[in-house]
């Protein structure tokens, strides 16, 4: 009878963890197909003199085989913005809300998604997923839609197309293979600064300004157990320190399995000096058992590789070669 009760109360704990894992799983948004249509859209930034930027990114996606469609009020101006915060929810609420909208690509970053954030309904894209798309200002949307348990991608926005096509091609070629469908699998050069390790687990994470200023919101992300990526522009050293420091307080790197650092670009130069490389002020933030892939080829920089927010990665770190990262 104890050696029943024992075998029961083991099946029922495994069942349970069972459970637990394909709660969590998130839900991947159909592929795209020849004749869907896409809808670009401006949550954040203005989005002044780029109409022609925009227009070659429309034309990039036609020939794909997709169509598309703008956000009535994306060219608006105010201030800062591409339209009043009202304005350009109601932009992103009616691609969300729209059956026929298949993704939604940001047409470019900046600063304002966070403004919208809490005015959207996600009731209809719950019942319809759909891919959310862009990066830096984009973070805030991929972790608000990372806890209502969807994937996100992290790739090329319409104003990514400001270069020529010739000297983007893996932005483009990889963002292209995750709208239909196609596997993603990275190998890149290793950094003498690595932290080796084989881990497997789910990505999260983004800009890390953007990643600070969701701590102790709705939107803040957990880390336990998953991979985090970042990246950033545009700040100084320090400033990337304290982003770090608050990520660090609140738990991010606690428990994650692993670290994949994008691009770095445009550091800023203080008066005075940091003394230490980027590399080692991440090494410093990141615990010594916590395996990190430096120089991710994903960010600010031309070559922007598409990343899967919420899909499973294996990551296989080394300090020579090359290293690897691959979506299941």
């Amino acid at each position: 009878m104890r050696k029943k009760l024992i075998t029961l109360f083991l099946i029922s704990i495994n069942i349970m963890v069972y459970s637990q894992t394909e709660a969590t799983k998130l839900i991947t948004p159909p592929a795209l197909q020849k004749g869907d249509t896409i809808a670009i859209v401006a949550p954040a930034g203005i989005l002044k003199n780029r109409k022609y930027v925009i227009d070659k990114a429309k034309k990039l996606a036609e020939s794909w085989g997709l169509k598309v469609v703008y956000g009535k009020n994306m060219f608006n101006q105010n201030h800062h913005f591409a339209g009043t915060d009202e304005e350009r929810c109601q932009d992103f609420q009616d691609a969300l809300d729209n059956p026929n909208i298949k993704a939604i690509w940001s047409a470019r970053g900046g600063y304002g998604s966070v403004r919208i954030l809490d005015r959207l309904d996600f009731t209809k894209f719950k019942e319809n997923p759909k891919w959310i798309i862009g990066y830096s200002d984009i973070t805030a949307f991929h972790n608000h839609i990372h806890n209502l348990g969807v994937e996100t991608l992290h790739a090329m926005m319409g104003t990514s197309m400001q270069d020529k096509p010739e000297d983007i091609p893996h932005t483009i070629a990889t963002f292209k293979k995750a709208l239909f469908g196609e596997k993603l699998s990275y190998q890149i050069p290793s950094s003498k600064y690595n932290k080796e390790g084989i881990v497997n687990g789910e990505l999260v994470g983004g800009n890390i300004a953007i990643l600070a200023s969701m701590l102790g919101s709705s939107s803040q992300i957990s880390t336990e157990g998953k991979i985090l990526f970042i990246e950033e522009i545009g700040e100084y050293k320090y400033s990337i320190d304290r982003m770090l420091q608050s990520l660090k307080r609140a738990g991010y790197f606690t428990k994650v399995k692993a670290v994949v650092v994008g691009d770095m670009t445009k550091v800023k130069k203080n008066t005075t000096p940091w003394g230490s490389s980027i590399e080692q002020l991440i090494l410093e933030v990141v615990p010594k058992e916590v395996p990190i892939l430096f120089n991710f080829p994903a960010g600010h920089e031309p070559d922007n590789r598409a990343l899967l927010m919420g899909r499973n990665v294996n990551v296989t770190i080394q300090k020579t070669g090359r290293s690897q990262l691959s979506f299941e």
